[in-house]
């Protein structure tokens, strides 16, 4: 069974090139663009890819500033398919043999020596470190790449710049995104300690304010970031194509001098954590604040899940990733590990699992099984959260912690699930009905089945209506490292709320 879209054949397609770590899997390679950009908006990419510009050969042309093809070096790729043997003792022989012969269309060197291959480009991958992988020469227009050096220089020497520019090329073409860092050091007092508004694995966020007045959160990933390029990349192009109300937008993006920036608009209130589990704070979070933020969420995910354009899943969904505006108005934010489904897909699997233990659902924290049923499951803990006024993961400090989910069942089967509400919001005894309510959608929402759990419109449907009736509750999912008690070092305790990735042995 495949484990990703990428171990099908050749599912992009002719120059198309497949990624299983990016959430647009199929991009054109290099001097290509979508052959049906139609079939590409729907999801089908097997139609492929054409070449922008044709090849020198292909032209007839005798001008003397007419300049001959030139090669783009794609590392770390699954070769593809049809490749031919050529006579050749070294890399650049290599080359001449492929450039003499119009049909070329690119070439590698290797421990096999010099190979070649005519005709379309079937079958290739990115990232890709398997069997039958390696870097791959391939023959564009010289207007393809204006600004590389003849290609009579070896491949290694330019592999690493050319792999950071291929990447980058999707990012780039969003000009109207990209800011200077001059700005952002201006706007931000050069990333001063007294603009920094948190920080995490990723790197830090600063306010700044743009010449025009505008405030801006500005994301600085660190080197040493575990969201690497990839996921800057997802996060960007998902952000840049989203618009709805409970959605963080997004203003630009910096890839100065291998900074990796994202810029967005400024939330007064910053994140929900900094407020729910502050015991000062919380106070300022009455309940109509509380609905109104379990409300918003809800619709934000509606519209990631079944109403957008393209079908997501946030997969890091919690109290830090909810940013609130002055009138405590909540935006779904960082969308770096957000994955879309395409077509009638409606979940997938995957040996790298990324997120937050405590909000993963069962299914994804045991077997990497994903869905929008999982952002349900992460949207039930948070409800949870914002009722009660507890972190998910209980008090750290002691010997053994509460898992909160387990802790709400507990009271809810006892019939006095009251007492955990938050003690802030005993002077509004006239909401309880509706507190109730929104504990009993919290509690399906952690069901241990997927199938069981609600669609989030369903979800807004039950926050919305007054006479809906709700279906009864079955047992929170639990499972090893996220049951109700567990000691002081599980790796599942992780009290900062940060975004951990667990790397899945083959």
């Amino acid at each position: 069974m495949p484990q990703s879209a990428c171990d099908v054949y050749a599912p992009c397609g002719a120059y198309g090139c497949c990624n299983p770590r990016a959430l647009l899997y199929c991009n054109c390679v290099k001097g290509f663009s979508q052959k049906v950009q139609s079939d590409w908006d729907l999801q089908d990419y097997s139609g492929g890819c054409k070449r922008n510009a044709p090849l020198f050969c292909q032209t007839n042309s005798r001008s003397a500033h007419t300049q001959s093809d030139k090669f783009y070096v794609m590392t770390d790729v699954r070769l593809p398919d049809n490749v031919r043997g050529a006579v050749a003792k070294s890399s650049q022989q290599c080359q001449v043999a492929c450039l003499n012969n119009c049909s070329c269309t690119a070439y590698a060197y290797n421990h096999a020596g010099c190979i070649v291959w005519h005709g379309d480009l079937i079958n290739l991958q990115q990232q890709y470190m398997g069997t039958g992988g390696g870097t791959l020469l391939l023959r564009l227009a010289a207007s393809e790449l204006p600004d590389q050096q003849r290609t009579s220089e070896l491949p290694d020497q330019q592999s690493r710049k050319t792999r950071i520019n291929g990447t980058l090329d999707g990012i780039r073409s969003i000009d109207s995104l990209l800011l200077d860092l001059s700005t952002l050091r201006a706007a931000t007092n050069d990333f001063g300690e007294g603009n920094m508004l948190g920080k995490g694995g990723f790197g830090m966020v600063h306010k700044g304010v743009l010449r025009d007045g505008k405030q801006i959160a500005v994301k600085r990933l660190c080197q040493s970031s575990r969201q690497g390029i990839g996921e800057l990349k997802s996060e960007l192009v998902l952000v840049a194509k989203l618009r709805h109300r409970n959605l963080v937008s997004l203003i630009g993006v910096c890839l100065e001098e291998q900074e990796k920036i994202l810029v967005y608009e400024f939330m007064p209130n910053r994140s929900l954590d900094t407020i729910l589990f502050d015991s000062e704070k919380r106070r300022d979070l009455d309940w109509g604040s509380r609905f109104k933020i379990i409300s918003g969420v809800a619709r934000g995910l509606q519209y990631l899940h079944e109403d957008s354009q393209l079908k997501i899943v946030h997969r890091d969904l919690k109290a830090s990733n909810i940013l609130l505006d002055l009138d405590y108005n909540p935006k779904i934010s960082d969308f770096g590990l957000a994955k879309i489904f395409g077509g009638d897909q409606s979940e997938d699997v995957t040996r790298r699992i990324a997120g937050t233990y405590g909000y993963m659902s069962p299914e994804y924290a045991m077997h990497g099984q994903y869905s929008a049923k999982s952002d349900a499951f992460s949207f039930g803990v948070l409800v949870l959260e914002i009722v009660t006024g507890r972190r998910n993961n209980g008090s750290c400090n002691s010997e053994q912690y509460v898992y909160l989910v387990n802790l709400v069942w507990e009271h809810w089967t006892r019939g006095n699930v009251i007492e955990l509400i938050d003690p802030s919001l005993s002077d509004h005894p006239s909401h309880v009905d509706q507190v109730l309510k929104c504990i009993q959608i919290g509690l399906l929402c952690v069901q241990n089945r997927p199938e069981d759990r609600p669609a989030m419109s369903s979800v807004n449907v039950m926050l919305s209506s007054q006479s809906a009736r709700l279906p009864s509750v079955s047992m929170p999912g639990f499972s090893d490292g996220l049951s109700g008690r567990s000691d002081n070092n599980s790796k599942a305790a992780s009290s900062n709320g940060m975004t951990i990735t667990k790397l899945e042995p083959r």
